[in-house]
């Protein structure tokens, strides 16, 4: 195949993909790169589908791979068919925490998760749940695959254990991923176990957050794939207090790959079965979650099995080769039909 990337004119990191690469023209004024709205984006958008059309045109391509909301939004500005639509969340789910949980915010998601997914030719989601809601949202069950997500893995099941472990989080810290009942499950766990220090491994300034000043936080303010290597390679307990429940947490296959404990909410919990590759708990208790947390820290057989249950079910759940198969089908079904 041959396959081309159609991105925003700025970003971070490096290009390692080795893809060709094709940018729309930058802004001057516009670094952002968080997710959520901006006053930018339309523009945005506008200057990527002006980008998406001139690739399509010129390199005859035969299926655009539309990546969330607004990858689907540009396709559909662009009227190129196929359009394989990759669904990472629903904005039912997800919008209202960029406005504070605002009523209208949920009634505004609900409106375009009824009326965009359902105008792709695919949509490709990463479990069952999202795949019943699109449905319920107007789209046709046939048109839905389901397709658990996969990575590289990035550790090693043979880790040294210790006696007390610190708590990590990875990742960013936008508000969907519920910082809050996190920062007030490490109170009650420092409560029990004082030396209880938590590791957050982020490009995202702490100024703004729940722990924002807290003297038992240590931020790694980095996001390359060496650092995070660095930090799941220790003894640690992964916590994910995300309770969004229509996407899907990659720091969990990167900690189930590492081969590590993991402590997880209900809601995001969609690779993991509660005690047996992983701690599972109430979406909204931090007592709960703290519990668990403790438990982990002072259970270092408990730790190793769990981690090596959450490893083979990376391998068997998210390899890349079956991943890559079934996308390989999917693409070659919408460019034919």
């Amino acid at each position: 195949h041959d396959v081309r990337l159609v991105v925003y004119g700025h970003g971070t990191g490096e290009e390692l993909s080795g893809l060709p690469i094709h940018r729309s023209a930058p802004l001057p004024f516009v670094k952002r790169t968080k997710a959520g709205p901006s006053l930018a984006k339309p523009l945005l958008d506008a200057m990527l589908a002006r980008t998406l059309r001139r690739v399509c045109i010129t390199h005859a391509i035969d299926a655009v791979s539309a990546h969330n909301y607004e990858g689907l939004l540009v396709a559909l500005m662009v009227q190129r068919r196929p359009i394989v639509y990759h669904a990472h969340n629903a904005m039912q789910d997800e919008l209202p925490a960029y406005f504070g949980g605002a009523e209208w915010a949920r009634h505004f998601g609900s409106w375009l998760d009824c009326a965009l997914p359902r105008r792709a030719d695919v949509c490709v989601v990463p479990h069952a749940r999202l795949k019943a809601y699109l449905i319920e949202c107007g789209c046709r069950g046939a048109n839905i695959v389901v397709i658990p997500p996969s990575i590289d893995a990035i550790g090693s099941t043979r880790l040294a254990r210790v006696d007390a472990p610190g708590v990590l989080y990875t990742g960013n810290l936008d508000p969907y991923q519920n910082l809050s009942l996190l920062a007030a499950a490490m109170e009650s766990v420092r409560k029990t176990q004082p030396d209880a220090r938590l590791t957050i491994v982020s490009a995202d300034p702490l100024e703004g957050s729940p722990f924002a000043g807290a003297d038992w936080v240590d931020h790694v303010a980095a996001a390359d794939r060496e650092v995070l290597r660095g930090a799941l390679g220790e003894d640690v307990v992964v916590v994910c207090p995300r309770v969004s429940w229509s996407g899907f947490p990659m720091k969990l296959l990167n900690a189930m790959s590492a081969g590590q404990a993991i402590v997880c909410c209900a809601a995001s919990a969609h690779p993991l079965t509660h005690d047996l590759d992983g701690m599972i708990v109430d979406d909204t208790n931090p007592h709960s979650l703290a519990a668990a947390i403790i438990r982990m820290r002072a259970d270092a057989v408990l730790r190793a099995r769990l981690g090596k249950a959450a490893r083979a079910s990376f391998e068997r759940n998210h390899g890349a080769k079956p991943f890559a198969s079934r996308l390989n089908e999917v693409y070659r079904a919408a460019a034919s039909a």
